[in-house]
């Protein structure tokens, strides 16, 4: 059996802490052995919530650059010395931790490994690419409420990989696929805004 701690336990060991804000590296110090997976659940957890700029942009670089990672078959994430200093809210942090937890000790206690191709190098590779497009989607997404099927994927697809169950990574995908859906919707209409204004409708 493993030894690894649950995904519920490490998300509450980043709640406690000194300073109000969180960095990147600490992030990381906390993550230790399950990196990469746990840093995208992590970097999806705020997105989870309205949230202002920045911080779907911030989460959505740095998901973007791990995801990259993942696509090019790194076994553990490396971050340059300027994202590691990049921090988030703790607050921020804490509050979406504490509304993910139900749900989250729920899907902990219904996952189990199943379609494990995911936790193949070749299905963590794939899992890159479709992370690197969420990423994207966070980057361009409404403000606000835009981020929040993307912050979910994130937090699903993350969760699935920590746990090796593929049937919660495909349910990540799933919102991923609405995610996306909407952030395109949200660019067509500004698009077509700006043409409107310009008289070209």
């Amino acid at each position: 059996m493993s030894t690894l701690p649950r995904t519920s336990a490490v998300l509450n060991a980043l709640t406690v802490g000194e300073g109000d804000y969180l960095t990147v590296d600490e992030i990381l110090q906390t993550l230790r052995q399950q990196a990469f997976a746990l840093l995208v659940v992590v970097l999806g957890l705020p997105n989870c919530l309205p949230m202002p700029p920045p911080i779907p942009l911030i989460c959505g670089f740095v998901l973007a650059f791990v995801a990259l990672q993942m696509a090019l078959g790194r076994q553990a994430p490396w971050l340059p010395r300027r994202l590691l200093s990049k921090s988030i809210s703790r607050a921020d942090v804490t509050r979406a931790v504490e509304r993910a937890l139900p749900v989250l000790y729920r899907l902990e206690r219904m996952s189990r490994p199943r379609l494990q191709f995911f936790a193949t190098a070749p299905g963590m590779q794939a899992m890159g690419i479709v992370l690197l497009v969420v990423a994207l989607g966070l980057l361009v997404s409404a403000p606000f409420i835009g981020q929040i099927p993307l912050g979910l994927a994130a937090c699903l697809i993350g969760l699935g990989l920590v746990e090796r169950d593929g049937i919660v990574i495909i349910l990540g995908m799933i919102a991923g696929a609405l995610g996306i859906g909407l952030s395109l919707g949200f660019i067509v209409a500004i698009v077509s805004g700006i043409f409107a204004l310009l008289g070209y409708a």
